[in-house]
C-alpha cells in the first residue's frame, strides 16, 4: 500500500485538529459508532502484540459521581500550587468534560498480560504502558475524523480509580477519557486560547 499527497494532507489536518475537548453536547453517541472506535483502537501497535489496554465504559451514576468527586478533590489540591494571577488563570480553566460528555471510558494497562509471552518487554516493561498510550492516541484520531471530541481527565488519583471500578489488581489506571460531540470546533488549543501556554516542543537533537 502506497499513500499519496491527498493522504498526507488528510492526516496532517487530522493531527492539527485533534483537540483535548472539554466542552460537549449531551447528545448520545450511537453504538455502531462506538464499535467503530473500538475496532480502530484494536489496530494500534503493541509490544509483542500483548494488547495490554483494558477499557471500561463507566455508565453507573454512582460511579460517575464518585469519579467526579475525586476529580474535584484532586483539582482543589492541585490549585494550591499556584498563587496570584496564575491561580486566577488556573481557576478559570475548564479542566474536564465530566459534566456533559455522554461516554466515559476508563482505560487501564494490564501490567502482566499472558498475551505476547513477555516478548519485547523484559528490559523495558514500560512498553506496556506505552502501548496503551498509542492505543489511546489511535482512538483519539479515529474519534476526531468522525467529528467526535475526546478529552483526557488527568487530575485524578490513580490509586482510587481501580478499586472504585473493582478491576483486577494487575490493571494499572492509565486514563479517563470523555467522549462525545464537541460543543464547538476550534483549531486553537484551549491552553493557547486562555493564554496559559503556547506549544514549546523542544525539537530534535543531534549527537
Amino acid at each position: 500500500m502506497e499513500f499519496g499527497a491527498e493522504d498526507k494532507a488528510a492526516l496532517q489536518r487530522i493531527l492539527r485538529w485533534r483537540r483535548d475537548v472539554r466542552h460537549f453536547r449531551d447528545a448520545p453517541v450511537p453504538e455502531p459508532l462506538l464499535e467503530e472506535l473500538r475496532a480502530a483502537m484494536e489496530l494500534s501497535p503493541s509490544v509483542g502484540n500483548a494488547r495490554p489496554w483494558r477499557v471500561i465504559r463507566v455508565e453507573s451514576p454512582d460511579l460517575r459521581a464518585a469519579i467526579r468527586a475525586d476529580f474535584l478533590r484532586c483539582n482543589a489540591q492541585a490549585a494550591t500550587r499556584y498563587q496570584g494571577r496564575q491561580r486566577q488563570a488556573y481557576d478559570a480553566l475548564k479542566l474536564a468534560g465530566l459534566d456533559r460528555a455522554p461516554v466515559w471510558l476508563a482505560v487501564f494497562t494490564e501490567i502482566d498480560p499472558s498475551e505476547g509471552h513477555g516478548l519485547g518487554r523484559a528490559t523495558m516493561p514500560q512498553t506496556l504502558r506505552q502501548s496503551t498510550a498509542m492505543a489511546i492516541h489511535a482512538l483519539w484520531l479515529a474519534a476526531r475524523v468522525r467529528n467526535l471530541g475526546l478529552g483526557m481527565v488527568s487530575i485524578l488519583d490513580p490509586a482510587r480509580i481501580g478499586p472504585l471500578l473493582a478491576v483486577p489488581e494487575s490493571w494499572e489506571f492509565s486514563a479517563l477519557l470523555c467522549l462525545g460531540w464537541p460543543e464547538f470546533t476550534d483549531d486553537t488549543p484551549l491552553l493557547h486560547r486562555t493564554g496559559w501556554q503556547e506549544n514549546t516542543a523542544p525539537g530534535w537533537q543531534r549527537r
